[in-house]
């Protein structure tokens, strides 16, 4: 049965914009500048429309959601290298494949030159690479949330389980809230409201982002990802600024528990400890990121095999670090459509389905 078909409803998403237009004008029209932290909302706001939809006071801004787009130019940089070494097999979700470099090259070209990539689709393949390729050391390629850290946990849990001595783990995991924090204290991003990430927010729960109410007054909705939860979430953004009632909302009940799921915290905390994070056109933002646990140092790819992240420049006219910000459109790059294309991506918000501006060339360009 197809659970989620309400959602998408004409009827229904007729009435949460009218919903959303009323809380705008009692508000005294001010404008509602939202930002959504979340590669999945990303591509369903444009995939569906809901911009051409919205009231003109209404602004969408891309965030930092989209776990290939915050990938530092560094840690790609030390990938690149990794990928040179002899006795050393990477395995990685395809996406990171055509993520360029600082030179422009990619873990596609290195493969093509004869390195040792795999894709994988679970990190439990990477085990199994382990054991199928005992004389090379396995580097699984960690990187995303919240949501795919606890399945990277998992599976070095289960390594030392089976004896894998050749398993590793580059941990360059990012963590949510933290950013949001960055976000808000950079007076030229000008957020309003966040649309929290739903998928993130069935492992963290509401309690992680009391602080955008609380110390921040700005509003936040956790929000599923059909047009009728995506516009929900912008009424009771909207209604909040309207009574100046700033609040962390579930409005994803069906998926998201408040309290999210113990039972995945607990692993990340048993294998993992919070740790500074670069982020791409954001920085170094304190205990952003995950590294990996002394008792698990064994698997820790950095440790392990002595590696240290290479200072680097950023790729030349580039403006992803400013798109992942909301200072910028995708089109107002200037190498957006031209020598950046989905096909040919000279930045990371191009190369990823969840990108910024993978979704606005698609669905704003060609729709």
């Amino acid at each position: 049965m197809d659970y989620t078909s309400a959602f998408r409803d004409p009827a229904l998403c007729r009435g949460l914009l009218e919903r959303l237009a009323r809380a705008l004008d009692a508000g005294g029209g001010k404008p509602l500048r939202f930002m959504e932290v979340c590669g999945t909302h990303t591509v369903a706001i444009f995939q569906s429309g809901l911009r051409a939809l919205l009231p003109p006071s209404v602004t969408h801004l891309s965030g930092p959601g989209c776990p290939v787009c915050v990938t530092h130019d560094a840690e790609v940089a030390m990938f690149l290298n990794l990928a040179e070494r002899d006795s050393v097999r990477i395995a990685t979700f395809g996406d990171l494949l055509r993520v360029p470099g600082p030179d422009g090259r990619t873990l596609k070209h290195a493969l093509a030159a004869g390195a040792r990539v795999d894709i994988i689709y679970s990190p439990l393949d990477a085990l199994r690479l382990a054991a199928g390729h005992p004389g090379e050391t396995v580097v699984f390629l960690g990187i995303g949330f919240e949501t795919t850290a606890p399945t990277v946990a998992g599976a070095m849990l289960m390594a030392r389980q089976q004896g894998l001595k050749n398993f590793t783990v580059l941990s360059f995991h990012k963590l949510v809230p933290p950013a949001l924090r960055a976000l808000l204290e950079d007076p030229e991003c000008a957020v309003d409201a966040f649309l929290l990430p739903g998928h993130v927010s069935t492992i963290l729960g509401l309690e992680p982002y009391r602080f955008l109410a609380g110390e921040y007054r700005t509003p936040g909705v956790v929000a599923g990802f059909d047009p009728a939860d995506i516009l929900l979430a912008l009424c009771l953004m909207a209604e909040q600024r309207r009574d100046d009632a700033p609040a962390v909302v579930n409005a994803y009940r069906r998926a998201v528990d408040d309290n999210g799921n113990p039972r995945a915290r607990a692993v990340l905390e048993q294998v993992f400890r919070p740790a500074d994070a670069l982020w791409r056109g954001i920085g170094r933002i304190p205990a952003s990121g995950l590294t990996i646990a002394p008792d698990f140092a064994d698997m820790d790819a950095m440790r392990r095999l002595d590696l240290v992240l290479p200072e680097v420049k950023p790729i030349p006219g580039c403006k992803c670090g400013e798109v992942l910000k909301g200072k910028r459109a995708p089109d107002a790059c200037p190498l957006f459509g031209k020598t950046c294309t989905p096909a040919n991506p000279v930045g990371p918000c191009m190369v990823s389905t969840e990108g910024s501006c993978a979704a606005y060339y698609k669905y704003h360009l060609e729709g």
